[in-house]
């Protein structure tokens, strides 16, 4: 007979291994229904992430799509669905963007505080929608999707043009002003060099990825290990119980969506502090509903979206690479995205059915061993 141990291993592993396999049947499928050799696609694509630079690449790309993913994952941990932290980081990267470049500070603090005025100002938005929910009972998700547009299409669109630095003769540049040295965050190349080799082509890893660490460890502590933390699971899981447990529900989804902004905020940190150093118009988009898909892939666990996140980041930076090699079209590694987080949504849900039965099983043999 299997021991509990054994099952509650098996259980754990049988969602991610099938939700693999699965995706790696489907996408095989599309390859080559698109007329193209999937050993070739993969061998290329793995070929290409075991070159230091790809590595670089891809560290890179996986820091924002894990704190995107951390920020859609507080809110899911509340069974709240924050759908604006694309807004949310948008409209944070520009304040302190704007912000950042009008004030001198020295090395270090200058940094910090273009992360804090991130992080205030993604709070703050993210916090309106829960104030319209606490308040008015607006549902989230209708309020975060408007928020989005209004971030984006109206508030940042209205006043770009504004803060668009002015060059000599009086000509536009096509960002705002460039952030002074001082809030640039060094990078980690000198540290990976200790034990690799030189980074060539100009890459350079962010040290935004200290930052996504830091984020991840006091997600984990914070949900899983503060008592704040638990009034914000069990409000999530049963509000009417948590309320008659003397948790005030209401407080607890104001906190969870102030929370979420605050680190959608962090965002656009990699970009603005690693890369451009100031808001334009060609600023990296599409993150925050990256991040939903990170959160739902890794189970809302902050260990769970590292690889979700690792795994985004891997297939975004072999696009370019497929169509280069002629191996495959870059659109395909889209259509693989989205056969992954469908393959694990219903591997994860088909497991969960069956875990539910285990214990319900386990709770009946228990109650007629009591009673014997």
């Amino acid at each position: 007979m299997k021991s509990p141990l054994f099952r509650r291993l098996l259980l754990a592993f049988a969602a991610p291994v099938a939700a693999f396999v699965f995706a790696f049947v489907l996408s095989s499928i599309v390859l080559i229904l698109s007329g193209y050799n999937p050993i070739d696609a993969y061998g290329e694509m793995i070929t290409n992430a075991l070159k230091l630079e790809s590595m670089i690449d891809m560290l890179n790309e996986t820091t924002p799509l894990y704190i995107s993913g951390v920020a859609a994952a507080i809110g899911f941990r509340m069974n709240l669905f924050n759908i604006g932290v694309e807004g949310q980081y948008q409209l944070a990267a520009f304040a302190a963007a704007v912000i950042g470049a009008k004030v001198v500070l020295p090395d270090g603090l200058h940094m910090l505080f273009v992360m804090g005025v991130a992080m205030v100002v993604g709070g703050l938005y993210s916090g309106l929608a829960g104030l319209l929910k606490v308040t008015r009972g607006v549902n989230e998700v209708i309020s975060t999707i408007m928020l989005n547009s209004v971030a984006t299409l109206g508030i940042i669109a209205g006043l770009f043009k504004i803060f668009l630095e002015k060059k000599s003769g009086g000509a536009v540049g096509g960002g705002t002003t460039p952030l002074a040295e001082t809030a640039w965050i060094p990078d980690l190349n000198g540290f990976v060099e200790l034990f690799t080799r030189e980074i060539t082509k100009g890459r350079k890893l962010t040290g935004m990825l200290v930052v996504a660490v830091i984020v991840g460890v006091l997600y984990h502590l914070f949900i899983n290990r503060s008592r704040l933390g638990f009034d914000v699971r069990a409000t999530g899981m049963n509000p009417l119980a948590a309320k008659v447990g003397g948790v005030p529900s209401k407080q607890m989804v104001l906190l969870a969506m102030v929370l979420s902004g605050v680190v959608a905020g962090l965002v656009g940190m990699p970009d603005l502090l690693s890369r451009t150093h100031a808001y334009d118009q060609g600023f990296t988009k599409l993150r925050g509903f990256a991040g939903i898909a990170v959160a739902l892939l890794g189970r809302n666990h902050p260990g769970g979206m590292v690889g979700a996140a690792l795994l985004f980041a891997f297939l975004n930076t072999s696009s370019g690479i497929l169509q280069i090699t002629g191996t495959a079209s870059s659109e395909i590694v889209t259509i693989m995205q989205g056969i992954i987080l469908l393959a694990a949504v219903v591997a994860y849900q088909m497991v969960g059915q069956v875990k539910q039965r285990e214990e319900v099983k386990l709770a009946s043999e228990a109650t007629v061993g009591a009673t014997a």
